[in-house]
């Protein structure tokens, strides 16, 4: 396997970044995962978008869209598989111990990793821990990601693959890698970002090409919502068939069914769409 690591191709066996990286010693970095399939990925833009975001909201320097491009391609080409997790890592950079930041400049990283197509339907739990709404950090894809790896551990151990979380007024926010939606009465619903949710890149396509709503909703929505489903950008749309012991039999519903055909076909017909 061969990575991008700070301008050239590299194998994974020599691929090196340091160890005083702010990425590794505080947490100071931002990343991407887009869904690559036949040597390409899919949505790019967007993902490159959601980056420059993301780098801003921790002050750092805007990402070289064109070089990540181009670092992009490279990893495609010198891996290819026919379903695969390309990660875009983009870090703080060599710094001194602690949390003040080096001068040295950011590190970039770009991997591929192989991937299995994801089931119609998963298993999904709830967690007691609540995400901060208000948080320095909401709504930017950063590399702190300890405490889903917590969540999921916990999902892990009861039968699911994803684990899910109020905000901390007790309203329905996200899971550990993905957005929520829930059908109630009919209607497609998914909460909005300022419930603390990170703006997935496959929920933003999903709202638009479905019509859903975005509003706020209680947390105990899960308990009776007629449909449940996740959107990431290796889910897709996925159908939830069980939410902690509750169990949603005939699941993918029709409204969920219908959201993955729509998905799926206008996916297939750009592979790197655009929003309004």
């Amino acid at each position: 396997m061969k990575l991008w690591v700070d301008g050239a191709l590299r194998d994974a066996a020599e691929a090196r970044v340091s160890v005083l990286d702010h990425g590794l010693t505080v947490g100071d970095g931002v990343f991407e995962t887009a869904k690559a399939e036949h040597g390409r990925a899919f949505a790019l833009t967007l993902h490159l978008e959601r980056l420059t975001r993301s780098a801003r909201g921790l002050g750092l320097p805007d990402p070289d869209h064109d070089e990540i491009r181009h670092a992009c391609a490279a990893v495609l080409d010198a891996n290819p598989v026919d379903l695969g997790r390309l990660r875009i890592t983009y870090t703080g950079g060599i710094s001194p111990l602690g949390s003040d930041r080096g001068t040295a400049g950011p590190t970039l990283v770009v991997a591929l990793g192989p991937a299995a197509r994801r089931p119609d339907t998963t298993a999904a739990i709830t967690v007691p821990w609540v995400r901060n709404e208000r948080g320095a950090l909401t709504g930017l894809k950063t590399t702190s990601y300890a405490e889903n790896v917590v969540a999921l551990a916990r999902a892990a151990e009861h039968g699911a693959s994803e684990a899910l979380f109020a905000n901390t007024v007790g309203q329905l926010c996200e899971g550990t890698g993905s957005n929520i939606f829930v059908v109630v009465g009919g209607e497609l619903l998914t909460p909005p970002v300022s419930s603390g949710a990170l703006a997935g890149i496959t929920r933003a396509l999903t709202v638009e090409w479905t019509g859903a709503t975005e509003t706020d909703l209680p947390f105990d929505v899960l308990a009776r919502a007629d449909e449940i489903f996740l959107t990431s950008s290796l889910r897709d749309v996925q159908a939830v068939h069980r939410i902690d012991g509750r169990e949603l039999p005939g699941a993918p519903g029709p409204v969920t069914a219908k959201a993955m055909r729509i998905f799926e076909e206008r996916a297939a017909a750009d592979p790197d769409p655009r929003l309004p």
